[in-house]
């Protein structure tokens, strides 16, 4: 049977390794085991910061997305749609308005109408 030997913590710190140690490992042992084997074999001390975290990382992504994105919208507004309604305007073809044809003088004689004529019902008392 193995031995055990008492370290004490304050309770905060006791109650939080426990918790953690519940949740990811069979013993409070193999927890503390564990941890001491990462620190050594990755050479690094607790007491280092690795760097920015992946939610750091992540909101200076979104920041840089959301500047290209901005980027882009203004260079649409102010390039792009000018841009392609200038070439629209150039190739749109208004259809040619049908202008009656001048006819010679004598033609547009031959072709009045007369406008108002006499009444053929004779029997109004008028």
């Amino acid at each position: 049977m193995d031995t055990f030997i008492g370290i004490r913590f304050k309770k905060e710190t006791a109650k939080r390794f426990q918790e953690f140690s519940r949740t990811h490992f069979k013993s409070h042992t193999e927890a503390m085991a564990t941890m001491l084997d990462f620190f050594f074999y990755n050479e690094i001390s607790p007491k280092e910061k690795l760097g920015p975290t992946g939610r750091t990382i992540e909101t200076s992504i979104k920041k840089r997305i959301n500047a290209v994105i901005a980027i882009m919208r203004d260079m649409e507004k102010t390039q792009t749609k000018p841009t392609v309604a200038m070439i629209e305007s150039l190739f749109q073809t208004e259809t040619p308005t049908k202008k009656p044809l001048i006819l010679e003088k004598k033609f547009l004689e031959k072709k009045k109408e007369v406008r108002f004529r006499e009444k053929q019902n004779h029997n109004n008392g008028l």
